[in-house]
């Protein structure tokens, strides 16, 4: 067996053995990036390497699989690299502008360090010093709006027992405010952080951005959660988090920028066309055409917007040639 497929079997058995309600084929297809097929093989040979897994009964028809808790408690000894990832992503949180985050993460590294044996924890911190100094986080250009831990936690506590919330919003050029009642949904990171939620009489989320909001409170009202809601479904259709229908994408990257552009994920659902001039043409389906030009800046005179009008006007008529590239 080769290594890359051992260590996905073994990824395997710890996923079924840390979730209570087992693992579906869908879910292993899901989580590990395989066909259907690869995803039975997987099951089984986990089957076969801890004979005490076994299949767990469901209110439906959906067949799930789970290992007992300590069946494979061999694999999960912690390393030098998973200390240092904690602390890595509670670094990159923290320039993130989400404190609270990285305050949980740290927190967390603190509970697993105490978790370790003196000898083993004695034999680790040298090494750990080593590599969490060598990372490095870049500072990138962008909001340096504070947002309250308090705010996250408000909006946790609300998601947690399906209650409304209300709060002061701003708009984005702080010129006015209104008050809002809102169901939160969940959030939405990225170059700016936002709350995803739906306000009454209203068919769709909106998403509000969290520097944004103030005086926040917990109400009373209770809201149903919608069974059919999914927030990775809900921004799979835009490009960034502009919420608007979807439509046919299509870019041409000079030779020039071909290999760069091939090495970013515009859209899940973009696709690559190989002009023999060496240009690159990219295909997608999606929504956010000010986000696009925003982002299409930046390559300057070597991209083209072929695909839609609405993006094309958007775009100036003239674009500087970068000295680099993105």
């Amino acid at each position: 067996m080769r290594y890359s497929r051992a260590e996905r079997i073994i990824q395997l058995a710890l996923e079924m053995q840390s979730t209570r309600g087992g693992l579906t084929l869908g879910e292993i297809e899901e989580k590990f990036e395989v066909s259907r097929r690869t995803a039975v093989r997987m099951r089984d040979a986990v089957i076969r390497a801890f004979p005490q897994a076994k299949e767990v009964p469901t209110d439906d028809r959906t067949k799930r699989w789970r290992i007992p808790n300590g069946s494979a408690q061999t694999f999960t000894e912690l390393t030098t690299e998973d200390l240092a990832v904690l602390e890595t992503a509670a670094m990159a949180m923290k320039h993130a502008h989400l404190p609270s985050h990285a305050e949980n993460l740290r927190t967390l590294s603190a509970k697993v360090r105490n978790l370790l044996a003196g000898d083993l924890l004695r034999q680790i911190d040298p090494d750990l010093e080593a590599l969490t100094e060598a990372e490095g986080i870049a500072h990138r250009a962008g909001p340096r709006s504070f947002i309250p831990p308090v705010l996250f936690e408000s909006i946790r506590t609300a998601i947690k027992s399906c209650r409304k919330v209300s709060f002061h919003y701003k708009t984005s050029t702080g010129a006015s405010s209104s008050q809002r009642t809102v169901a939160p949904l969940g959030f939405l990171y990225g170059h700016r952080h936002y709350l995803v939620g739906k306000e009454a009489g209203v068919s769709k989320p909106k998403f509000f951005s969290l520097p944004s909001i103030s005086n926040i409170k917990i109400l009373r009202e209770s809201f149903d959660q919608d069974p059919d809601f999914s927030l990775k479904d809900l921004v799979s259709q835009s490009f960034g988090v502009f919420d608007e229908p979807a439509q046919d994408v299509v870019w041409r990257f000079s030779a020039k920028a071909a290999p760069a552009a091939r090495q970013f994920l515009f859209h899940h659902t973009q696709k690559y066309e190989d002009i023999e001039n060496g240009e690159l043409i990219v295909r997608f389906r999606a929504g956010g055409m000010l986000e696009m030009a925003w982002h299409l800046l930046k390559w300057g005179d070597d991209v083209e917007v072929l695909e839609p009008a609405e993006l094309k006007e958007l775009m100036p008529d003239t674009l500087f040639s970068w000295p680099a590239l993105p």
